[in-house]
């Protein structure tokens, strides 16, 4: 076996440990784990001893979901005198503050100059005074239980951060940014809730977590990922993040797949700024599990993964035309089984482009896109390296 052969194979097992094969290793753990360690499970503090709850919210140029998301927050189930609503609409030329102002219960911090989220959030938290923070956009609506549930998971003393479950709501059922989107949440969503039956979920999703307000720490205003650093910093601290599905936020998915791939270079910089900016955990023998998860879950496909994934086309190919007539017909499978997928994948865009609905295409078709955007986001990173404000992907 040459050096070219040893690369491609150890490529095809970073793969598919990657995307497949730490779900299963996950998956094995947390049975081993639960014969001997039964999962608790939480309760709720009677109503007298619920703790005051701040909903914070950063929005930018929101008018058009200022009132359908007030009347979400109005209706959830906690007490109206334990739950407080902070908006920070800093930078915003639209309606957002006058309609905000029809509601005599929100607070709004406002300033003419947009820095950017987490530049919002750094200030916003200046304000708050209440042990629990749950943050979330103005874009996504979180049933009736949601305060409840967060509250819960932290009767555990180790709980620093909640991660809420986000759903995707496909609105044109022919939208394959949508499908898209929401087939990777239902496999995102099913890690994260064995990350946290394991140790920990590895990091939150801004559309709805929590965390114990005194756990906060001011963020770089070039954060690009402020959710994922907030919670992951948590983690850092000894804390853990309990992931809820019992609390969730609903949103539509990305309006085309042009939008989509804003979100998903942003998303793919940001986790880069992440490795960088959390490179500590990456020290196994201090961190332990955590590491074990971190780089397993987020790490890899933030990096390397999509590189081995791209190279193994070119790697299949001359190992095809140059291996030995033993070796060349598997290699030559291998090949045409590369070729199907990404035709398949190639298949899934082009009907995209039509708007024809075909959910085993999009499945080929999502993973490309989102790999492609990965290498994207290491060029994004350098464009706006410095700046914290980043162009809003539109929602269907």
């Amino acid at each position: 076996m040459n050096i070219l052969e040893i690369i491609f194979w150890a490529f095809v097992a970073l793969v598919f440990y990657t995307y497949i094969g730490y779900g299963i290793v996950l998956y094995l753990m947390v049975k081993v784990k639960e014969l001997f360690v039964k999962q608790k499970k939480n309760s709720l503090p009677d109503e007298a001893d619920l703790p005051e709850v701040t909903l914070l919210v950063a929005a930018y140029n929101e008018e058009a979901v200022v009132k359908e998301k007030m009347e979400n927050s109005l209706a959830l189930d906690y007490p109206v005198q334990k739950l407080h609503f902070l908006w920070v609409t800093d930078g915003s030329t639209d309606q957002t503050n006058i309609l905000l102002e029809h509601y005599g219960r929100v607070k709004i911090l406002y300033q003419s100059e947009r820095q950017g989220k987490t530049a919002a959030l750094n200030r916003a938290m200046d304000y708050v005074e209440t042990p629990i923070v749950v943050y979330t956009d103005a874009n996504t609506m979180v049933n009736r239980n949601a305060i409840r549930e967060i509250v819960s998971c932290f009767q555990d003393n180790k709980v620093g951060c909640v991660a809420g479950e986000k759903r995707i709501i496909v609105k044109d059922k022919d939208n394959a940014a949508g499908g898209g989107e929401g087939l990777y949440w239902k496999y995102e969503s099913t890690l994260k809730r064995l990350d946290g039956r394991l140790y920990s979920a590895m990091g939150a999703a801004g559309e709805l977590f929590a965390i114990r307000t005194e756990l906060f720490e001011k963020m770089d205003t070039d954060t690009l990922l402020d959710d994922f650093i907030l919670s992951m910093r948590i983690v850092k601290r000894g804390y853990k993040i309990a992931y809820c599905a019992e609390a969730y936020a609903i949103e539509s998915g990305s309006a085309d797949m042009a939008e989509e791939e804003k979100r998903k270079v942003r998303i793919a910089a940001g986790g880069l700024q992440s490795i960088w900016r959390l490179r500590e955990l990456l020290n196994i023998f201090k961190y332990g599990i955590v590491s074990f998860q971190y780089v397993s879950h987020r790490v890899l496909r933030w990096s390397i993964t999509p590189v081995a994934l791209f190279a193994l086309f070119p790697l299949n190919v001359w190992l095809a035309i140059n291996s030995a007539s033993s070796s060349s017909c598997g290699y030559g499978v291998l090949l045409i089984a590369q070729l199907l997928f990404y035709l398949a994948a190639y298949w899934g865009y082009a009907l995209s482009k039509r708007q024809i609905k075909n959910k085993f295409l999009y499945v080929p078709y999502y993973f490309v896109f989102m790999n492609i955007n990965v290498l994207k986001g290491a060029f994004y990173l350098k464009k706006k390296k410095g700046s914290g404000a980043w162009e809003k992907a539109k929602r269907a």
